[in-house]
Parts: C-alpha cells; structure tokens; sequence
C-alpha cells in the first residue's frame, strides 16, 4: 500500500494490464506514467524513477482486523465473495510466466513476510514463524523485531527501539480475544503483536516504529529480490 501524494500532487492510479516478473503494473491518470506495484516506483513514463511512499498494512484474517480497528471502512462486493485462486494456492507453478530466478530453498507458494530495507532483504515464511512468535532479529547489523499473531495468521516488522531505548522482546499471554501480545524484557511492558502498542506498564501509549514489509508468495519475493536472505531456525 502506497500514498498517492507525489510532492505537492495527488495522483488517481488504475490498472494498466501488464506485469513486471508476474507483479501488477499501474498507471497514473495524470502522466499515464507506468509503476510497478511491487516496488512502487515509476519504471516508464514522465515520472519514470520516482517512488511512492509506502504506508503500513497486513494481510490477516478479517474478524482479527476488525477486533483491531472496530471502525474500520471496508469495501461491500455484494453477497458470499468464493476465492477463484485457491487450487493456484496448492499448485507450485509460478504466475502467469513463471519464475526467472528459482530458488528452492521454499516452496513457491509459501507465504512470507517480506522486509525491505536499506541494510537489505529478508523473508520470514509464515510458517516457520509460527515458533518465533517474537524474533529479535538483524539484517545487515540493524535490529528487528518480526512480531506473529497465529490467530490472526499475520506477520509484522518493527524498529525494536522507543525514544533511542533498545528493547528486546518475548511471546506474553494472549489478549482476551486471542490477539497475540508480546513484552519487552527491559521494563516489562505489554504490547500489542500486529500494531506495535504499548498497552500496559512502563512504556504504556508508545507505538514502535513500522517496518517496510509485506506478505508475498515466495517465489515473486525471490525473483525481484534474488540475494534476499531468509529467515532459517
């Protein structure tokens, strides 16, 4: 997910049709300049090479995000929605041209948690998290913490520091309605998994800082980000 503001101007953005290594293309209105929705940047057109800001989001279970945000806005399609995609879930064929760079080191349809940052790449499948509920972890030197909510089936990435103070972190008992918690070891607060809220304790009221990451198929994760490392117990 991106903001539309480029500068001073917003742009309306539309489906140009075409894919970049199986990964959406999109066009603006204003230039018809053509991003790549996988990078959110401009790969041809007027603003080629200008990129868009990229705002937080997770994909999980709609009753776990909607316990989160009670007041959310959601798009109403009408009716039961059936998945057209859920045996391309099952099947290892990658997209619709397959993949340029293979790497077997998972399945190609294995989810991850994809985290860009300007250390470098790394991908923590969903699965393997499921036994790291709280990883405090490094890529190229700087900490991270991969947060995961089993009942929410969703992954997150935080800067595992507040106001300068770092902070490491473990599993804490569920939240009443299974939301998953964590604590920090320093001061013994709670947070919450999936937005980075402190609930109780010391710290109570602070937010850690988001990550840039995404859940993606493992195999479109590879073949844009070749050298990724991967998060391995």
């Amino acid at each position: 997910m991106y903001a539309r503001d480029i500068g001073e101007r917003r742009l309306d953005f539309g489906v140009s049709g075409k894919l970049i290594m199986n990964a959406l293309v999109m066009f603006d209105r204003q230039t018809e300049t053509l991003w790549s929705q996988f990078l959110g940047r401009a790969v041809e057109g007027p603003l080629v090479g200008t990129e868009l800001t990229p705002l937080p989001a997770a994909l999980m279970r709609w009753k776990s995000w909607r316990a989160l945000h009670p007041d959310t806005t959601a798009l109403d399609q009408g009716g039961v929605v059936i998945d057209a995609y859920s045996n391309y879930y099952l099947r290892p064929d990658a997209g619709v041209i397959g993949e340029r760079n293979r790497d077997e080191r998972l399945f190609p349809k294995t989810l991850v948690l994809g985290l860009v940052l300007p250390e470098g790449r790394k991908a923590y499948a969903h699965h393997r998290l499921a036994d790291a509920p709280a990883l405090n972890d490094r890529v190229g030197g700087r900490s991270v913490l991969i947060a995961w909510d089993g009942e929410a089936r969703a992954a997150a990435a935080f800067a595992p520091s507040v106001e300068g103070r770092a902070l490491t972190f473990e599993a804490a008992d569920p939240a009443a309605d299974g939301a998953a918690r964590l604590r920090d070891r320093e001061t013994g607060t709670i947070w919450a998994a999936l937005t980075g809220e402190a609930l109780e304790g010391e710290l109570a009221g602070r937010r850690l800082e988001p990550l840039p990451a995404f859940a993606v198929f493992w195999f479109a994760w590879s073949d844009y980000f070749p050298d990724t490392l991967l998060y391995e117990p």
